[in-house]
């Protein structure tokens, strides 16, 4: 890959850069010199603001055909704005579901209707998206889902659960999956539908998490009618177009979050040198120094592999298998930078939120205890090691 920048991408970058210098709100770069930026429910409105800023500004969907709401420029210029807003520390998205998975696969297998309809309002959060994937008794088996959609005239009804499912309380829209034929094999039989959260008949109840969030939830489905209109790639063919999804999220969380852990890593940095550890800054001992070396080693290793999945994008090919080992760069490289942070606090690890001796206020705490969450949601490590052995390597299945 080529990282020489064109004249245009050069004028691109500093436009982006001078956007940001503007708008930026200060706070939150302030908040962000001292830990990590999972979003949390107290700034959702604030993140709903913040992306419809970028959307006006023309940073949504810089990917995205123009007729759907894009500017229509190639992922070089999406990995130029995320650097920049790596360098700038800037929130997060709030829709990063539909951004990441839902408008690409609609883009990819929707309807000229579906894609008129849907991607604009996902890049301007005025339509919030979630995923119905994970059900309470398929866990990672994710061909065996049991809710059912049957066909009653111009509409199917659903009935069955899920769970695990992220800002599900939030959200207008979900990508379900469900099974419409009961006779056929497991990975056959499933339709891919977009269900309105707001149908009567859905139900969603939040699951209180270890750090006293409630972001996931279980959602019920009781004779939810779904317009057959609403389902993407065609009917029984779910397990493709689900697929094509996952490797979306992959993607997504390769490419982004190699940014959010650079952001990560500075914070931790920053905690480091305000640290003591034997009278001096945690940063002059030198076991700390290598463990902070090393991060930043595997950091710079995650962008050039995520540069390496941009190279297959700019080639007009699909996301593919590979990018499991994009998310378990993630996974580990969070884990291993938040277990420090915990290290460097020595006794202090044990003080959060609401203690007025806690470092940073408890933010440490919060991420460590939130990056606990990061070895299931997206696929498990597991699933991501099946498929990398598998489908990357070729070894035969155990």
């Amino acid at each position: 890959m080529d990282f020489a920048l064109t004249p245009e991408q050069t004028s691109f970058r500093d436009e982006v850069r001078s956007w940001l210098a503007k708008n930026l709100p200060k706070d939150w770069s302030d908040r962000m010199r001292v830990g990590s930026d999972v979003p949390r429910p107290e700034v959702y409105d604030f993140l709903r603001t913040w992306q419809r800023k970028m959307y006006d500004a023309g940073f949504m969907g810089l990917t995205w055909p123009k007729d759907y709401g894009g500017r229509g420029l190639t992922f070089m210029e999406e990995m130029i704005f995320q650097e920049q807003i790596a360098l700038a520390k800037a929130p997060p998205v709030l829709n990063i579901l539909a951004i990441g998975m839902a408008g690409p696969t609609i883009i990819a297998y929707g309807t000229e209707e579906q894609k008129r309809r849907y991607p604009a309002k996902m890049l301007s959060c005025e339509e919030i998206w979630c995923q119905g994937y994970s059900e309470p008794n398929s866990g990672s088996d994710l061909a065996s889902l049991q809710t059912r959609a049957e066909k009653v005239g111009d509409h199917y009804v659903v009935n069955g659960q899920k769970v695990w499912t992220s800002i599900a309380h939030q959200a207008d829209w979900m990508m379900l999956l469900a099974r419409t034929d009961g006779k056929a094999e497991k990975h056959k039989g499933i339709t891919y539908f977009l269900l309105d959260m707001h149908s009567p008949g859905v139900t969603v109840k939040p699951l209180k998490q270890i750090t006293g969030d409630d972001e996931f939830n279980e959602v019920y489905f009781d004779n939810v009618k779904v317009p057959e209109a609403n389902i993407l790639g065609g009917l029984n063919n779910g397990w493709a177009v689900g697929m094509t999804t996952l490797m979306y999220e992959r993607l997504a969380l390769g490419f982004g979050l190699q940014v959010r852990l650079r952001i990560a890593l500075d914070g931790l940095v920053d905690l480091a040198k305000r640290t003591k550890k034997n009278g001096a800054p945690a940063t002059q001992d030198p076991n700390v120094r290598q463990k902070l070396a090393q991060m930043w080693i595997d950091t710079e290793v995650f962008k050039y592999t995520g540069a390496r999945a941009v190279t297959k994008l700019l080639k007009g090919e699909l996301p593919g298998p590979e990018a499991s080992a994009g998310k378990m760069m993630w996974v580990e490289g969070h884990q291993r930078l938040q277990e420090l942070a915990m290290e460097l606090q020595g006794p202090y690890s044990q003080l959060g939120r609401g203690s007025r001796w806690a470092v940073d206020g408890g933010v440490w705490q919060y991420s460590y205890l939130r990056s606990r969450a990061n070895s299931i949601e997206g696929g498990t490590t597991e699933i991501q090691k099946n498929i990398i052995g598998e489908r990357v390597l070729g070894l035969p299945k155990g």
